[in-house]
């Protein structure tokens, strides 16, 4: 997956519905959320994120990516979110596994809230 796609990739889960968090996230994935109980995996996982607001602007910072092997991507970014309503800062971790030819999932996801300024 480029960086491109990558990158769209993970904007759409800020702005994705509760169905397009099960496409996307592996039922095997681990996730760290600043939501107890903080430690998520599988189901627990995909209904943590898709209990949080569908923003509209989202805004990345200091992206990094990080390919360690075939078929494996990392990232980690800061994020600024908002909706009309609400806003968000966070720092994150993603890392995608490809399961075949152009099919990615979400396999560990890591969210701390960024201090305010």
């Amino acid at each position: 997956m480029d960086d491109a796609r990558l990158w769209g990739s993970e904007q759409s889960l800020w702005t994705a519905s509760p169905n397009q968090y099960r496409e996307i996230i592996s039922p095997e994935a681990l996730m760290v959320l600043p939501d107890a109980p903080y430690v998520f995996s599988g189901e627990d996982a995909v209904a943590a994120v898709s209990r949080t607001p569908q923003w509209t602007d989202v805004v990345f910072v200091d992206q990094q990516v990080s390919r360690p092997q075939e078929g494996l991507i990392v990232i980690a970014y800061g994020v600024s979110v908002s909706n009309g309503q609400d806003s968000y800062a966070a720092l994150y971790t993603t890392t995608y596994r490809r399961l075949e030819h152009d099919v990615w999932r979400v396999v560990q996801h890591h969210q701390s809230p960024r201090p305010a300024s």
